[in-house]
């Protein structure tokens, strides 16, 4: 950890900060989009992603978006402040993949702290230069907390069916210190996102609530699943209804749904979700599904129709986009959203 994290630690971030309890009530809150997708519009080299840092690292580090927040911390701070310009009220810190686990595909788990730490720091900075422009709509950050790229509930080997590639305690070993670095690091919540099995983000709740009890804070928790297909249920098996009762023993700000679906497809598990939960619903889809080069076709302005759909039917309270959505697909869904009430829950459980 370097000696100016090692300084920060522990000082408030600067600027004007609003609760999102607060403002969820009086607002549909609006989450960014993808932050791949517009990465991918720079078109960076091995030696761009290696920066002046790593220039001699062993390994190669090209498709290591989180690192960026390290090497290319301008390009960072330029998406988040597109999302924020498009209407955005919360951003996600560029740490999605910024785990032990996660990093060991590079070689780089010794600087995990530094860049979720780093990650945080930059979102936080250009949150609070908005929220300085315009007080009455606060700006967030939200901790990104991704799945990591192994599953505590199902064998990688199909000849061995009890083993495990990863074990509760590793994930939430990696995941606590992910929580740390994001909360150190200036985030206002915990995005805990793109479950595919409830395992691992079980894990990752629990390393949260530990930090929480040491530290003696509070501090919002968003919860998204994805539904993998047209099954309806999540990779390891389990249906909306299954994986609410298995988040739910924990207060949240929201549980929802993103990736792998469009809007349209996603829509009915939505209101499978809303209809038996009192907790506030988030939903951040992809632009559509992919096309045969793994692109994503769905304009900003079809993407407004099908949210639209989910306004009229009081759907959400948190909604963004995923996969191949732009600050463009974000604008739109902003301009829609404010027009609505935020969505109330007659859910009892």
């Amino acid at each position: 950890m370097s000696e100016h994290i090692k300084d920060s630690i522990g000082v408030p971030p600067s600027g004007v900060r609003g609760s999102i309890q607060e403002a969820i009530k009086k607002n549909i809150l609006i989450l960014d989009g993808a932050m791949g997708t517009m990465l991918q519009r720079y078109n960076f080299s091995e030696e761009d992603f290696r920066g002046e840092r790593f220039k001699d690292f062993p390994h190669s580090l090209k498709g290591n978006n989180d690192l960026l927040s390290i090497t290319q911390p301008k390009a960072i701070r330029a998406v988040h402040a597109a999302y924020f310009e498009a209407g955005a009220d919360i951003v996600e810190t560029n740490t999605f993949s910024s785990t032990t686990i996660g990093m060991a595909d590079y070689h780089l788990e010794d600087v995990v702290y530094e860049l979720n730490y780093e990650s945080a720091r930059i979102a936080r900075e250009v949150a609070d230069e908005f929220t300085a422009k315009n007080p009455e709509k606060p700006r967030f950050v939200a901790g990104s907390i991704g799945p990591t790229n192994r599953t505590a509930s199902m064998s990688p080997d199909v000849n061995d069916p009890g083993y495990r590639a990863v074990t509760f305690d590793d994930l939430r070993i990696a995941y606590k210190q992910q929580v740390e670095a994001l909360i150190d690091g200036g985030s206002d919540l915990l995005l805990v996102e793109t479950i595919f099995d409830t395992l691992n983000a079980k894990a990752a709740l629990f390393a949260i609530e530990e930090v929480k009890d040491e530290r003696n804070i509070d501090i919002p928790i968003m919860v998204s699943g994805t539904i993998t297909d047209a099954s309806g249920r999540t990779l390891s098996g389990q249906t909306v209804e299954a994986f609410l009762v298995s988040v739910s023993h924990i207060p949240l700000l929201s549980v929802g749904f993103n990736c792998a679906l469009g809007a349209d497809l996603l829509k009915p598990y939505l209101q499978t979700l809303s209809q038996n939960t009192s907790f506030n619903v988030s939903a951040h889809p992809n632009a559509g599904l992919p096309n045969a080069f793994g692109e994503y076709d769905e304009t900003p302005e079809q993407m407004q129709a099908f949210i639209k759909e989910y306004l009229d039917d009081n759907l959400v309270n948190i909604i963004g986009g995923c996969c191949g959505t732009t600050p463009e697909h974000i604008k739109l869904i902003a301009d829609i959203a404010k027009d609505y009430k935020p969505r109330v829950s007659t859910a009892t459980m």
